[in-house]
């Protein structure tokens, strides 16, 4: 075999390994650490706001709850996927002056918004550090 055609066949099988490579890369899910910010798992920038805003869908009477804490956000597994959570603590009114006693729940947000929240905190939320969260306890009526 000629040294031509030895430098052609080398370079039909890098030519076509390099489109095989190419090809996969073309079909990554969005937030799949593709670099896509808009992704499905976009980081939470104002997730503060967004929990505070939610809270007056969540919870029966938003007002005057006590010892409110919230955790930063993180990656962790909600159901089948994996999703940015933000842990929330927090004693809420019953009714008048009486209280349920703190509960904890998960914010679950995906493309960096509030989606939902999930009452089946105890899994989701384990072991994660909160700090004071006193916003949650001046929500208005």
């Amino acid at each position: 075999m000629r040294n031509d055609d030895v430098r052609w066949r080398h370079a039909g099988v890098l030519v076509g390994a390099m489109m095989m490579l190419s090809a996969c890369g073309h079909h990554a899910l969005p937030g799949a650490g593709n670099g896509d910010d808009e992704g499905i798992n976009a980081y939470p920038t104002n997730y503060r706001a967004d929990v505070l805003g939610g809270m007056h869908a969540y919870l029966n009477n938003p007002t005057g709850i006590r010892d409110a804490a919230i955790s930063d956000p993180m990656l962790k597994q909600v159901g089948d996927d994996a999703r940015y959570v933000v842990c929330i603590q927090a004693n809420a009114k019953l009714n008048g002056n009486t209280y349920a006693g703190v509960k904890e729940f998960a914010a679950v947000f995906l493309a960096g918004h509030l989606d939902h929240f999930d009452d089946k905190a105890q899994q989701i939320c384990a072991g994660v550090s909160y700090t004071p969260f006193p916003q949650l306890e001046k929500l208005p009526p």
